[in-house]
């Protein structure tokens, strides 16, 4: 079932019944990215908190295992999957081997996922830990960086345990999410996701 499927078959939540749904925390105004700041300002994000039919569960798994401000983490020679599978490593900008850390922090969020019972997570893209569509191909701050299609080691990890992972950037999958929580929402048949934009197509597809 793909995300957008997934996603038209969830329940009409109630207020006495809300929709539960796990976030990076940084998405939600938490300065916890590795510089301090929330990497940036994600409007669309904090609003579902906004809405009675909608309980949030906030987390950064990066936060929970190495702290804030941070050295960044990378995936080198793979993606989330090849790391749970021990076939890849994380590591810093400084070189330091921070695999057993990142896979503990994923640990962390599928236990977070499960005693919440969480429906749908919304997660940071791009990241070593979140990412759910793209990462960096290395480490980001290597000479010629490069992205690569895969899952950060979290998502992955909550994937592989039968969750539902979609990130800030897949705006048509969050459309149809406002139209399960909101009866007042109006679609926007323009909205798509991050795979369907014109820079996804060129870098991966061309």
């Amino acid at each position: 079932m793909t995300d957008k499927e997934y996603l038209k078959s969830l329940r009409t939540p109630l207020e006495s019944d809300p929709l539960r749904i796990l976030v990076s925390s940084c998405l939600l105004g938490t300065l916890c990215g590795a510089d301090g700041s929330s990497y940036g300002d994600y409007p669309h994000i904090r609003s579902l908190a906004n809405y009675p039919k909608v309980r949030i569960i906030s987390f950064c798994p990066e936060n929970f295992s190495f702290g804030t401000p941070r050295e960044i983490p990378d995936i080198s020679d793979g993606n989330g999957a090849d790391v749970l599978d021990g076939n890849a490593i994380v590591i810093t900008e400084t070189g330091k081997n921070i695999t057993k850390g990142m896979v503990e922090a994923a640990k962390k969020m599928l236990e977070i996922a499960q005693l919440n019972n969480i429906e749908l997570a919304i997660m940071m893209d791009v990241s070593a830990a979140c990412g759910s569509q793209v990462i960096y191909k290395g480490h980001r701050l290597s000479k010629n960086p490069q992205y690569q299609i895969g899952m950060g080691v979290c998502a992955e990890m909550l994937t592989r345990n039968g969750f539902k992972v979609i990130s800030q950037r897949d705006f048509k999958s969050l459309d149809i999410l406002l139209s399960k929580i909101d009866s007042n929402h109006i679609p926007d048949n323009t909205a798509i996701d991050h795979d369907e934009t014109e820079w996804y197509k060129e870098y991966f597809c061309d």
